[in-house]
C-alpha cells in the first residue's frame, strides 16, 4: 500500500538540476514545496560551518586541497562548478527561513558541537523549532556528541551498511529517526523499524521505479536529487 504521507527532501538542494548544496541549488529545491532539505557541513579553518560534500574541493570547484584547511574568505573567492559560491550553514537557514524541514548532515569532524550552537541560535533567536532541523551522520562519534550536548535536537543514523546496526546506534544516543540507502530496505525492515517507533527516510531515490517500490515500503521520507519527481 502506497503512503500517501511520505515527505520529500531534496539531496543537497536540487541536486538534480543545479549544483548541489548552493544557494540556487537549495532555491530550485524550495520551488518545488519540498518537506525538507538536506545539506552537508564541515568546519572550514576560520571556525565557520560551510555547505559542502566533499572533503576536498577538487571534483566541485575551481580550488584544490581539503575543504577544511581553507578559511571562509578563501572559500568564499572559489567558484563552484556553474558559477556559484559556497554557502554558510547561515546563508542556507536565512534562505530557507522555517520553510521547511532542514536536514543537516555532518560530514567533517568537529562539526557537531558548532552545528548544537547556530541550531540552539536559530530556535532561540530567530523562531525557528527543534522540530524544524534533522541532525544526521555516519560518524557515530559526532552522532554522540550532537546527543551530548542538546537533547531536544532530532538525531538521525546514516546507514548504507545495516538497518539493525542503525537500530543499535539510534537506541544509544535517542535518535528516533533511521536513514538507510534504498537498497536496503524490505517491506518488512521498514515496518519493523517502524513498530519500533523510527522515522525511516531512505537516500538518493531518483528513478521511477525505486520511488514507487519506497513509497509502496510506506517509507516515512525520501531523499532526492529530483524532488519533484517524487
Amino acid at each position: 500500500m502506497q503512503n500517501a504521507s511520505t515527505r520529500v527532501f531534496g539531496h543537497r538542494g536540487a541536486k538534480g538540476y543545479l549544483a548541489e548544496n548552493t544557494i540556487e541549488s537549495i532555491e530550485k529545491a524550495l520551488s518545488f514545496n519540498v518537506d525538507g532539505i538536506e545539506i552537508d557541513v564541515h568546519l572550514c579553518a576560520s571556525g565557520e560551518l560551510v555547505v559542502f560534500h566533499d572533503f576536498t574541493l577538487d571534483r566541485m570547484t575551481n580550488g584544490t586541497g581539503e575543504v577544511g584547511k581553507q578559511t571562509l574568505e578563501a572559500l568564499k573567492n572559489l567558484t563552484v562548478n556553474g558559477g556559484f559560491q559556497v554557502p554558510t550553514l547561515e546563508d542556507v537557514l536565512n534562505l530557507i527561513d522555517k520553510k521547511c524541514i532542514l536536514n543537516i548532515e555532518l560530514k567533517g569532524k568537529n562539526t557537531a558541537i558548532k552545528t548544537c550552537e547556530i541550531v540552539d541560535d536559530y530556535v532561540r533567536n530567530h523562531g525557528w523549532k527543534y522540530a524544524d532541523f534533522i541532525v544526521s551522520s555516519f560518524q557515530h562519534t559526532e552522532l554522540e556528541a550532537v546527543f551530548q550536548t542538546n537533547k531536544n535536537i532530532p538525531i538521525a543514523v546514516l546507514t548504507k551498511a545495516s538497518v539493525t546496526e542503525a537500530i543499535e546506534l539510534a537506541e544509544t544516543i535517542e535518535a528516533k529517526i533511521i536513514h538507510p540507502n534504498y537498497a536496503l530496505l524490505t517491506r518488512d525492515n521498514v515496518k519493523l523499524a517502524q513498530n519500533m517507533g523510527y522515522m525511516v527516510n531512505t537516500w538518493t531515490v531518483n528513478d521511477a521505479d525505486t520511488i514507487l517500490r519506497m513509497k509502496s515500503y510506506g517509507v516515512n521520507g525520501i531523499i532526492s536529487d529530483v524532488p519533484d519527481k517524487i
